[in-house]
């Protein structure tokens, strides 16, 4: 037989078997056929809008956060950063981690408050073994020893507690100075403040208030530690995904 022939009478064959498979719609034989293509314009506006709607986040005082964002940026430039140079030219850095243990081993202190809250017990045991070892055998925090044994620092915070028990996040907050939060958060850093304040751990909030430059010391400490700087994303979406990591993250640390 011809081989054009037999080519014919093949394809003939098979153009049938696919039409009468197409009519399958259980067996979904012909997925290509149920493709919509976008034109290559209309693909990159459809693509662009639905990459904004992925980083959405609640945000009803957008203007005011983003002003407030802008502002933050230019004291975190102007002020906070030179400072930060400042203290890491002049301050060695075995003298900075120290201040760094420090605050550290304090700020245990609200860990372990709001973990028996949200009555983690194991996390909580955790924490009072760090508080335990770090301020006697390291000397009031000033070294980490607790890490060395596998006791790593669990942060939590009162916002936490209340996203545990239920409570939403609210809308998006920047905060002068401090800034990605929530209504939920910001309620929270109060409360850690004020515990912080009413324990007096090692004297310290106390000595504090009559030493502004233990706060001051606290203040540029936080930001050395921070490893965020304004711009790093190069992106001019910086400030919609910045609000959507936050977001998503504090979403992960209520579940943790």
């Amino acid at each position: 037989m011809n081989k054009s022939l037999i080519l014919t009478l093949l394809l003939t064959s098979l153009t049938a078997t696919v039409h009468a498979e197409g009519n399958d719609d259980e067996g979904f034989k012909q997925p290509l056929a149920s493709l919509k293509f976008l034109r290559q314009a209309q693909g990159a506006a459809v693509f662009n809008q639905a990459t904004l709607e992925l980083l959405d986040v609640q945000d009803p005082w957008e203007s005011a956060n983003r002003r407030l964002y802008h502002f933050n940026q230019r004291v975190d430039e102007r002020v906070l950063l030179p400072v930060v140079k400042g203290y890491r030219f002049f301050v060695p850095n075995l003298v900075r981690q120290g201040v760094t243990n420090i605050f550290s081993n304090l700020s245990d202190v609200s860990h372990l408050t709001n973990s028996v809250l949200q009555l983690k017990g194991k996390r909580s045991l955790k924490t009072s073994g760090r508080l335990l070892i770090n301020t006697t055998v390291g000397l009031a925090g000033l070294w980490d020893p607790a890490a060395k044994l596998g006791l790593q620092q669990e942060i939590e915070d009162f916002g936490q507690t209340l996203g545990f028990y239920g409570v939403d996040q609210g809308p998006y907050l920047i905060l002068p100075v401090l800034g990605p939060s929530n209504v939920r958060d910001a309620g929270g850093r109060a409360v850690d403040f004020t515990v912080g304040e009413s324990i007096n751990f090692l004297n310290v909030p106390e000595t504090s208030n009559e030493h502004r430059e233990i706060t001051a010391l606290k203040i540029v400490n936080e930001r050395e530690v921070t490893e965020f700087r304004y711009g790093q994303m190069n992106s001019p979406f910086e400030y919609e995904k910045l609000r959507y990591v936050f977001s998503r993250a504090r979403e992960l640390q209520v579940l943790d």
